[in-house]
C-alpha cells in the first residue's frame, strides 16, 4: 500500500498485490480471489502509515494560529461571512493535516456546543464558502471564501501571518 508524502488523511492511493516468494504455484496460477482482497485490512494499514508518517506542525496548529480570529469574529460580528470563512479555514486545515475527531476540539475552542459548530459548518457549505467531500471530513474553501479571507485584517483580529 502506498500513501503520498505528508500527513496520512485517508486510505492508500495505490495497492499492489503480488505473490509471495514462497507461494505455492497452484495458488498463484488461480490469481487473486475475493477472499484475498477481503483480507486487506485498510484500517490497520492506515493506522500503521500514520504512525510512521513524518510529523508536521501538529493537528491543532490551524486552531492555534487562527483561533483568536474565529473567537474575535464570533464575539464582534456573530455568525457572519467572515466568521464562517475563518471557521471553515480552520476546519479544512485540520482535516487536511490528518487530525481525527477535531470538531469537538474546535467547538470547545470557539466556546459553542458541538451541534452549534456543526451547524455553522453546514451554513458555511450552504452559503457557498466550503465545498463537500463525499464521505469524509473537510472540503475546500471556495473562491468567494478565499476573497473574504484575503480581505480580513488578521492582525487586528489577534493573528500574525496566517494567510492560506
Amino acid at each position: 500500500m502506498w500513501w503520498p508524502e505528508g500527513p496520512v488523511t485517508g486510505g492508500p492511493q495505490r495497492i499492489t498485490i503480488e505473490a509471495a516468494d514462497d507461494a505455492a504455484p497452484g495458488e498463484v496460477s488461480r490469481g487473486i480471489s475475493t477472499t484475498v482482497l477481503r483480507r486487506a485490512d485498510l484500517v490497520s494499514a492506515k493506522a500503521e502509515a500514520r504512525a510512521v508518517a513524518p510529523k508536521t506542525e501538529g493537528d491543532d496548529a490551524p486552531l492555534a494560529l487562527l483561533g483568536p480570529a474565529v473567537r474575535s469574529l464570533l464575539a464582534s460580528e456573530g455568525v457572519s461571512p467572515s466568521y464562517l470563512v475563518v471557521l471553515a479555514s480552520i476546519y479544512t486545515a485540520m482535516a487536511d493535516s490528518g487530525a481525527t475527531a477535531f470538531v469537538p476540539e474546535l467547538s470547545k475552542y470557539v466556546g459553542r456546543s458541538l451541534e452549534t459548530v456543526r451547524g455553522h459548518l453546514k451554513q458555511a457549505r450552504r452559503d457557498g464558502y466550503l465545498t463537500t467531500v463525499a464521505g469524509k471530513a473537510g472540503g475546500e474553501l471556495t473562491d468567494e471564501a478565499r476573497a473574504i479571507f484575503d480581505a480580513l485584517d488578521l492582525e487586528a483580529l489577534g493573528v500574525g501571518s496566517a494567510k492560506r
